[in-house]
């Protein structure tokens, strides 16, 4: 029997129910993941680097399976063009070293380095950005596809009101009530006081109990683990790196105060990791 017949004769009843598990997918080498970019204030569905749906509501419902505990960090020498994704020069995980693969780094940490100095950037910015990466399922469908979504500082910092809040805020006010945040239905929406594109974010329900089972499984998977370690670079696929124009990176999108560090501490040591959900139950609602 030849391969192609193999694949194409009648499945046993048993494997046509078997979907694509995660052993398989990581062999193939199938690491191009699906990911929501909120470039121009609109939830862009995107797969590989290409735009394959967009959806102009100011909100959208998800539920976030897992999610990075770290704030990362996102440095470019080049210039900003838009629609352009290229690999960043240099970028960290946790905020706190820059990614092993990186051939030259700006600094042995990000605490110290010269790109994380204000002003180091446009106006007063940072030209290394602060980023967090999630893993979120859409609510119409718990069961489909895993997206990686990226939130840039303007998203993770501040304060808001309770049904307005930014993603440390609302982590901090979901921990502080004793659930976790995979239990939840969690709108974000476009905050339409902000010149930038900027996500808040509110619950809106508890999962029933078999959405919440689908969820955990989903927070697992292998999509789900790929997509908090992953630039949206990584996520999209490999793409031709541009010449560096420039020492600073202009990005109209994340052109914003920064908050500052309370101490500065030299030859910082790598922190122990911990799970998503370990550091949300530690965080309170008190203003660090």
């Amino acid at each position: 029997m030849s391969n192609v017949a193999l694949f194409n004769q009648n499945l046993p009843d048993y494997l046509k129910e078997v979907e694509l598990d995660d052993l398989t997918k990581s062999l193939a080498g199938n690491t191009a993941l699906k990911r929501i970019s909120i470039r121009g204030g609109v939830f862009r569905m995107m797969v590989s680097g290409e735009e394959i749906a967009k959806n102009e509501n100011r909100a959208m419902n998800v539920v976030i399976v897992n999610g990075n505990p770290h704030v990362s960090r996102q440095f470019y020498s080049g210039a900003y063009v838009a629609g352009e994704s290229v690999a960043p020069d240099c970028w960290s995980n946790d905020g706190i070293t820059p990614d092993s693969s990186i051939e030259s780094t700006q600094n042995k940490t990000c605490d110290g380095c010269p790109q994380n100095i204000k002003g180091s950037g446009s106006g007063d910015s940072r030209a290394c950005r602060f980023q967090q990466r999630l893993a979120v399922v859409l609510e119409s469908d718990i069961g489909g596809d895993v997206f990686q979504l990226t939130l840039p500082s303007t998203s993770i910092f501040g304060r808001g009101d309770l049904d307005k809040m930014p993603f440390q805020q609302y982590a901090k006010y979901v921990g502080s009530q004793g659930k976790n945040i995979n239990t939840l239905v969690t709108e974000m929406k476009f905050d339409s006081d902000s010149a930038t594109p900027k996500l808040t974010f509110k619950p809106v329900r508890f999962l029933e109990r078999e959405e919440w089972a689908v969820a955990k499984e989903k927070g697992n998977s292998l999509a789900a683990k790929s997509a908090v370690v992953q630039t949206p670079t990584q996520t999209d696929g490999p793409k031709s790196k541009t010449i560096s124009v420039s020492a600073k990176r202009v990005d109209v999108a994340d052109e914003i105060a920064e908050p500052i560090k309370k101490t500065t501490k030299k030859n910082v040591e790598p922190a122990a990791k911990k799970e998503f959900a370990d550091v949300l139950n530690e965080w309170s609602t008190d203003d660090e």
